[in-house]
């Protein structure tokens, strides 16, 4: 058997990682291209070094453009790698461009996908990563869901037909990395204490195209009521400097670094008291590894976090105080995510 991995996005890469190993433990071809959506050193290459991701087969190299562009770009590059290699799957993960781009590429070439992470949804219309992944859904051939209430999202829109429960791959390579790292993994900015800080990642754009929503959530950040470690994604760098907001705060507020390297996060995040963010990715990751979230959205895909208020959805950023930094639950954590061996099932999903 041969599959193709279509990636371009940090938590593409990280989904990627247990999915590989779980290859290279077979006889099966895997394939991996890398779209270049994220193309940030800090974003891409860490990745695959610090989760010994083999090096990508084919990079397309599209950077950064609007949705359309990008989308585009990606589209006219695929072809000529799916004419190339003949995969017998095309593998798409989550709900980036790169998972719209590659999945339109295979079905035109009336290649079979799989979508990993199949069945999440926001019912927010607005998000491009919701057209993403049902578009996605409803071209795939099989659908790798993460969660019962995944399966159960395909079960509502006809496809249980097509539905496979395996697992979170997530869950794999988070449960592998904590128990990997330790407290030398992550060396503090000067000024900041183990449990008594807040880890901060902002990126969409509902929360950073508007210059006053951005400017009350760097403010709100500030006023957290706890130093604030602002992993600064490269969107947000850039929509502050174009809107003249000041991230750095001379009080030690806010530590601004650039996203760190998956270990490190993974081990940031452990030294944490909380974790604030708009991120998918990062929601599921605090909950994994036992941290409450604030999550700046209205809603999230991972329902099952907003369990016994793990994890918290407010737009209203004058709540960071009481919110931010607030005891962990009293009740037992479920573990609706899976075992970790997410990765061994949508191998054999694939081979069956």
């Amino acid at each position: 058997m041969k599959v193709l991995s279509v990636v371009g996005a940090r938590p593409q890469f990280v989904k990627l990682a247990p999915v590989a190993e779980a290859f290279a433990a077979t006889e099966h071809q895997h394939v991996i291209v890398h779209t270049g959506q994220h193309y940030d050193k800090n974003m891409s290459d860490v990745f695959f070094a610090d989760l010994r991701i083999p090096a990508p087969d084919v990079h397309l190299g599209v950077g950064s453009g609007s949705h359309g562009v990008q989308t585009g770009s990606m589209l006219s590059a695929m072809d000529a790698v799916l004419d190339e290699h003949k995969p017998d799957w095309v593998l798409v993960y989550g709900d980036t461009n790169s998972t719209l781009a590659g999945t339109l590429s295979a079905v035109k070439m009336h290649l079979p996908v799989a979508h990993l992470e199949a069945g999440l949804r926001s019912f927010n219309r607005r998000m491009p990563e919701e057209h993403n992944r049902v578009l996605t859904d409803h071209a795939a051939d099989i659908l790798l869901a993460p969660t019962q209430v995944a399966m159960d999202h395909l079960a509502n829109e006809g496809l249980s037909d097509r539905a496979r429960l395996v697992g979170d791959v997530m869950t794999d390579v988070c449960f592998r990395v904590r128990d990997a790292v330790t407290d030398d993994s992550f060396t503090l900015p000067e000024g900041l204490k183990r449990g008594e800080y807040v880890v901060s990642t902002i990126h969409r754009a509902e929360n950073t195209d508007d210059p006053a929503r951005l400017a009350a959530i760097v403010d709100g950040l500030a006023a957290a009521g706890a130093p604030v470690l602002l992993l600064a994604h490269p969107r947000l760098v850039a929509k502050c400097a174009e809107h003249g907001i000041k991230l750095e705060r001379p009080d030690g507020s806010l530590h601004v670094r650039e996203p760190l390297a998956y270990p490190e996060m993974v081990a940031a995040v452990l030294g944490s008291a909380g974790v604030v963010t708009d991120s998918g990715g990062l929601q599921k990751e605090a909950f994994l590894l036992g941290r409450v979230c604030t999550t700046l959205r209205t809603e999230t895909e991972w329902v099952e976090t907003l369990e016994d208020g793990w994890n918290v959805l407010t737009s209203d950023v004058s709540k960071l105080p009481e919110l931010a930094a607030r005891p962990v639950p009293a009740a037992n954590r479920p573990m609706p995510y899976g075992d970790g061996q997410a990765a061994g099932r949508v191998v054999a999903a694939l081979a069956e």
